[in-house]
């Protein structure tokens, strides 16, 4: 049986050729992010910000405007309330208060009696703000640590050399996917940590599978011109690198599509994750 050729193995590709228009395309996509940052900040979710967060169903179509017209009549100011999942599910933010802050709890109670017994309630979260500050600097910890732990996993797996450009690389990669929350104002939440230390993980595998086929040639090919050796390196791992992302990319889609708002962000995440990650192995790292 003939195998399947997606990627020949022969490419004779010149990446180290093409690399200031992919350094000025990177460089587009970390303007975009420093601004977004700048100029929008993230979108803080409950996890960092406090508050109450309720996901309710009902067996009937629920409109939304007399929903928050119910929460404001009862002392919630400037609540938001949307549909999600079709006309008969919703998500309740309430912002952090005075008196949402001196029980957190207490207020998702009367929240839940005020909608009365025509809902179901998938999930009530409260979170007061000094766990919700503790979790978001704990995040930002996990985060950096991670991405130096893995370049000095690298650089001692390989060299130094190896470790500072795959820490560079992936701190890239991570700082853009951050990008991805900031423009398109995804909830940043403990989840959003997850898809980010995910990421991590996923992009220096695909970096170090490169590093290790330019360690193998520079033993092999001695007198070739570093230029030429990671040309033919890339090349030689091309096919890997993409059926490992086109796959892993189709294992994402269907979150996606079907896995609803409270995976969604994650799922985009990881997506744009592995785009970005695969590109930054070839051209960054």
């Amino acid at each position: 049986m003939a195998r399947l050729t997606i990627i020949p193995d022969d490419t004779k590709i010149d990446f180290v050729g093409q690399r200031y228009t992919a350094f000025a395309v990177d460089g587009l996509l970390v303007v975009i992010t420093i601004l977004s940052l700048w100029f929008q900040g993230l979108n803080l979710g409950i996890d960092f910000t406090g508050g109450v967060v309720i996901e309710a169903k009902s067996d009937k179509a629920i409109n939304v405007e007399a929903v928050r017209e119910k929460l404001v009549a009862i002392g919630f100011l400037d609540p938001a309330v949307q549909s999600f999942g079709g006309d008969n599910a919703i998500l309740i933010r309430i912002k952090p208060t005075a008196s949402v802050e001196a029980n957190e709890q207490a207020a998702a109670n009367k929240i839940k009696t005020a909608l009365g017994t025509g809902y179901t309630f998938s999930r009530v979260e409260a979170v007061g703000p000094k766990v919700s500050g503790e979790l978001f600097q704990s995040g930002v910890i996990a985060t950096v640590l991670g991405v130096l732990m893995i370049g000095v996993y690298v650089a001692f797996r390989f060299e130094w050399q190896f470790g500072l450009a795959g820490m560079l690389a992936t701190g890239h990669d991570v700082f853009v996917a951050v990008g991805l929350y900031s423009v398109l104002q995804f909830d940043f939440n403990l989840t959003s940590v997850a898809a980010l230390l995910l990421l991590a993980g996923y992009s220096i595998n695909d970096t170090v599978v490169i590093f290790d086929r330019i360690r193998e040639n520079r033993r092999k090919f001695k007198r070739m011109a570093m230029p030429e050796l990671i040309n033919v390196s890339t090349n030689q791992t091309l096919s890997r690198t993409f059926l490992t992302s086109f796959t892993t990319s189709l294992s994402v889609i269907p979150l996606i599509l079907f896995g609803g708002d409270a995976l969604f962000g994650f799922a985009a995440t990881i997506l744009w994750g592995i785009v970005i990650g695969t590109y930054s192995s070839i051209f960054v790292a």
